[in-house]
């Protein structure tokens, strides 16, 4: 069983950037889809960015293209999310999700294993 613990939330200023990390346990991983998903206050998880761990290959909703990067570094069994031009509408408990599958996914009922989250908070 895979577990997986966020970090670095907090509070960013529009315009500013921020990482989060996603550390994952628990067996080997190299056969799985990670994905990172928020939810903003009052509204329904989204989906953001998934990347396929065997082949970095990604995939990103229209909402961060272009301002934010998901990555993972083998050696630290560690998902990343770079976030860049941060917005006020990027305001939301991030995320962190295993698919048991090599296969990127938007949708949330394909994850199998989830993070408790990590809350990113956006100054105008």
């Amino acid at each position: 069983q895979v577990q997986l613990t966020e970090s670095g939330g907090g509070l960013v200023q529009a315009g500013g950037s921020l990482r989060l990390s996603c550390a994952t346990s628990g067996r080997a991983v190299s056969t799985i889809t990670m994905g990172w998903f928020r939810q903003p206050p009052g509204r329904e998880r989204e989906f953001a960015a998934s990347i396929r761990w065997n082949d970095d290959n990604t995939y990103y909703s229209d909402s961060v293209k272009g301002r934010f990067t998901i990555s993972r570094d083998n050696a630290k069994n560690t998902v990343y999310l770079q976030m860049k031009g941060v917005k006020p509408e990027d305001r939301a408990v991030y995320y962190c999700a295993a698919r048991n599958a090599a296969r990127n996914s938007r949708w949330s009922n394909d994850y199998d294993i989830w993070g408790q989250g990590t809350r990113v908070t956006v100054s105008s």
